[in-house]
């Protein structure tokens, strides 16, 4: 398996089915390396140094480790309850959001909802949220409006590798860029 498909697996896990390879998750994400490794090893050889170099280069940034190397989560992206510890965020006054065209009827009519996932992830850049909506299809991107939002009282996070997250964004807040 190449370290591109072990890097998908391992999100799968950390982020989703940590219990599909017999780990667990405490409550802030983390799981025992060598569980991980354990575990996956099972059905896909993983070496310590292999899991070293996938947390290293991911260009996502979407794990961590802690300080000697014994834990190991996911950033953000988790459907299970879990607190990663996100810092709350006065963000910029307006972030993206990239989809792809399917979903534009259900996003005007009821906003962004996180679906599966615990938040709305939302970047900084035109560019990565282009990059975002092509995996759905013809990328289709939103503006949010932050500003109103935190006047509305909304809250926004922001997770270890620079997504901005928020529980939702109703449809009065964003609107469609042009393509």
């Amino acid at each position: 398996m190449s370290l591109t498909k072990t890097s998908r697996f391992i999100a799968f896990i950390l982020r989703h089915k940590p219990e599909s390879i017999g780990i667990t998750l405490d409550e802030h994400g983390w799981a025992r390396v060598s569980e991980l490794i354990d575990g996956i090893s099972k059905t896909h050889p993983i070496s310590f140094e292999m899991l070293e170099e996938i947390v290293a280069t991911d260009d996502k940034g979407r794990y961590s480790f802690n300080e000697d190397k014994t834990l190991i989560r996911a950033n953000q992206g988790h459907s299970v309850q879990v607190d990663v510890g996100l810092k709350k965020i006065s963000p910029p006054s307006v972030l993206y959001h990239g989809t792809g065209e399917k979903y534009i009827s259900s996003i005007e009519e009821i906003g962004l909802i996180p679906k599966t996932r615990l938040y709305v992830h939302l970047s900084s850049d035109y560019d990565t949220a282009v990059k975002v909506g092509s995996r759905h299809g013809s990328p289709v991107v939103y503006t949010v409006d932050t500003e109103s939002m935190l006047k509305d009282g909304y809250t926004f996070y922001v997770s270890e590798n620079g997504v901005f997250l928020v529980d939702a964004v109703p449809s009065k807040y964003i609107k469609r860029m042009s393509n």
